[in-house]
């Protein structure tokens, strides 16, 4: 599957109909090299192995959306420029 440009698309998840769980997301935290957390304009860089999942929950408790696993960096959030990058 591919998305509008080109990439390979691996896997997609809803984050209502199947929202990830934290042993999901641990899972994910411990591949990584990188984590970028968006919130609207402003973004973050963290360490996976100091990353709290807490910062990577939006206000309503659950995790950010969306959820992008590229090489080695996972980005949480939405930002128009980190998503680009990757």
């Amino acid at each position: 599957m591919f998305d509008e440009t080109g990439a390979t698309i691996a896997e997609e998840r809803s984050a209502t109909k199947a929202p990830l769980t934290d042993d999901d997301v641990r899972a994910l935290l411990a591949t990584v090299e990188r984590v970028v957390v968006a919130r609207g304009r402003s973004r973050r860089d963290l360490d996976p192995k100091e990353a709290e999942l807490d910062a990577l929950r939006g206000p309503t408790g659950k995790f950010r959306a969306p959820i992008v696993l590229s090489g080695t960096t996972l980005l949480v959030g939405f930002n128009a420029e980190a998503l680009s990058e990757l």
